[in-house]
């Protein structure tokens, strides 16, 4: 009997859960905290090999991991929320009306929560490597500094300007690259290969422009990582060093709006409409006149001829000749 009682407390508690599930919002947030979970588990990943086994990493696989770490994030979540993953991303959509503002608190929760949750995995996963690399001694800088595995940190050579301009530039050919491989009006990427191509993009990114900054380029991918560092062990120091920490989330912000203009101001303006040619006027026409059903009878030829004179045709447009094809934008 209590069995039955707690199936019958228990059903409704689901019904209600799935309902909640299924709002827009809720979908959203969860797919951009899932797909930057997955994201930010590999990539960060293979920072840690990098930073903490002298043959088990490299700065090639840093850019592999993150790069296909993004590729799965978009398989994750691009149907449901878009895959954004990025906080500069979604702040330029919003800016530009491609997304409601309302949204962009929900997208920015589930990013941050899901970055900051890789951090804490990839902290429980490495904790003895850490451990054993830092001497007990968590630092942000210096020879076993392991701080960079989550986060950026500024090379010595770099002035905090010079990274600023660094990261609005690299965040800009993101979103500018970004646009030009989604928009159905140019040139896209294949159907089904979205995700990979905006990889192979990141990938791409890091290979050629991220030695100066580290390219964060993604204030959720920064940010959180910082903030967990911070309570884990490694101190205000995360925050102190050479005062970078608001740039990674400043700079992408900046950067992702600035390429999306040159993009919608360069390339969206210029690409031309495809309007149809229609050449034949019989086609036209003929797309106006009902055809009798293939089942009913001939019909009689005892009938009188009708008048299809413009007068009694108003509905059908008058046709130029020939010789002037006619150019539908929409049809």
């Amino acid at each position: 009997r209590s069995t039955h009682n707690s199936k019958m407390v228990s059903s409704p508690m689901v019904t209600r859960m799935q309902a909640i599930m299924q709002k827009e919002m809720v979908r959203e947030f969860l797919g951009e905290f899932m797909s930057t979970y997955v994201m930010m588990v590999f990539g960060l990943g293979s920072v840690a090999h990098m930073v903490l086994g002298d043959k088990f990493g490299s700065y090639l696989s840093v850019n592999l991991g993150f790069g296909f770490g993004v590729t799965m994030g978009v398989h994750m979540a691009g149907n449901i929320s878009g895959a954004h993953m990025n906080a500069a991303i979604t702040f330029t959509s919003c800016a530009l009306g491609r997304m409601s503002w309302k949204k962009f608190p929900v997208y920015i929760l589930g990013q941050f929560l899901g970055s900051f949750l890789a951090s804490a995995t990839i902290y429980c996963l490495f904790y003895s490597a850490i451990i054993q690399f830092s001497g007990g001694h968590l630092t942000v800088t210096g020879p076993t500094a392991t701080a960079g595995i989550f986060a950026t940190y500024l090379p010595e050579y770099m002035t905090l300007w010079r990274g600023f301009l660094d990261e609005v530039l690299v965040t800009g050919m993101l979103q500018l690259c970004l646009l030009a491989i989604t928009d159905k009006e140019n040139n896209p990427a294949l159907q089904g290969t979205q995700a990979l191509v905006i990889g192979i993009l990141i990938a791409v990114i890091g290979l050629s422009l991220g030695m100066n900054t580290g390219y964060a380029i993604n204030p959720s991918r920064d940010l959180p990582p910082r903030f967990f560092t911070f309570i884990a062990g490694w101190g205000v120091q995360v925050f102190r060093a050479r005062d970078w920490w608001w740039v990674p989330v400043v700079a992408p912000l900046l950067g992702a709006y600035l390429g999306a203009i040159v993009y919608v101001v360069f390339v969206g303006s210029t690409i031309a409409q495809r309007p149809q040619v229609l050449e034949d006027s019989t086609i036209y026409e003929d797309r106006r006149v009902p055809v009798l059903p293939k089942t009913m009878p001939d019909p009689p030829t005892t009938l009188s001829p009708v008048s299809v004179s413009p007068s009694n045709r108003p509905s059908v447009r008058t046709v130029p000749p020939l010789s002037d094809p006619i150019h539908l934008e929409h049809f």
